[in-house]
């Protein structure tokens, strides 16, 4: 039987406030690697807050296309997602 993997897409806070988004299989691991500092080049510069946002999907493209949806959002539209939760 396959394994089925379950993807993640998310926003951090970094510690100026600005908004990171991204995609992983294995959240708790990616979290640890931005608070780390070895997540990505942005979260390196601009630090580490916190974990504002997730959601979870079965198939990879839908993910990907949805990080990118996400990506494209202002910050009032990212901050809204934050509170429908």
């Amino acid at each position: 039987m396959p394994k089925h993997w379950k993807w993640y897409v998310y926003i951090i806070e970094c510690k100026d406030h600005l908004y990171y988004t991204g995609i992983t299989w294995n959240i708790e691991k990616r979290i640890e690697q931005h608070k780390s500092g070895f997540g990505s080049k942005f979260t390196a510069n601009h630090g580490f807050h916190k974990l504002r946002y997730t959601e979870d999907f079965t198939d990879f493209q839908q993910a990907r296309n949805r990080e990118h949806q996400l990506k494209d959002f202002s910050r009032k539209k990212k901050e809204a997602l934050f509170f429908e939760r």
